[in-house]
């Protein structure tokens, strides 16, 4: 078993669709990510009618990792909905996650998102996201 694998099932744990009450709906999309220390937090969707109240399953992981431990760099990422990711842009965050993400840290701008489970296929959020408009904060924040 290699670290794929142990994300993929630690985050399939997390996937059981329900509805929570008869406004939110949860656990259809999860997500593991492995921190920079090598520690594997999860998370799942939580969706309300309300848009701006819903958290995605990788948020969630990012912040359950932030919370528990305090680490904000990834080293690893795997989402999915019923099954793993299998290419052609399955697996891939939202946005708003890719945002979060490089917020978080600059350095996840390396990190590796599972795009193909079977083949071991991976894209780093770099990659999603070059030229990030956040490239010049950073360098000023490290300039003080």
């Amino acid at each position: 078993m290699d670290i794929w694998d142990e994300m993929y099932e630690r985050a399939r744990g997390q996937y059981h669709p329900e509805d929570v009450s008869p406004f939110v709906y949860a656990h259809h999309v999860v997500c593991a990510l492995e921190a920079e220390n090598g520690e594997i937090f999860t998370g799942f969707c939580v969706e309300s009618c309300s848009g701006v109240l819903n958290l995605c399953a990788e948020r969630v992981a990012a912040l359950n990792m932030y919370v528990n431990s305090g680490q904000t760099k990834i080293k690893r990422l795997i989402a999915f909905r019923a099954s793993a990711p299998n290419g052609g842009g399955s697996g891939m965050p939202c946005g708003a996650c890719r945002e979060f993400l490089y917020q978080l840290n600059e350095e996840n701008e390396d990190m590796e998102i599972l795009a193909d489970y079977e083949k071991r296929e991976t894209v780093t959020l770099k990659e999603l996201m070059p030229n990030w408009w956040g490239k010049e904060r950073y360098a000023e924040a490290k300039a003080k």
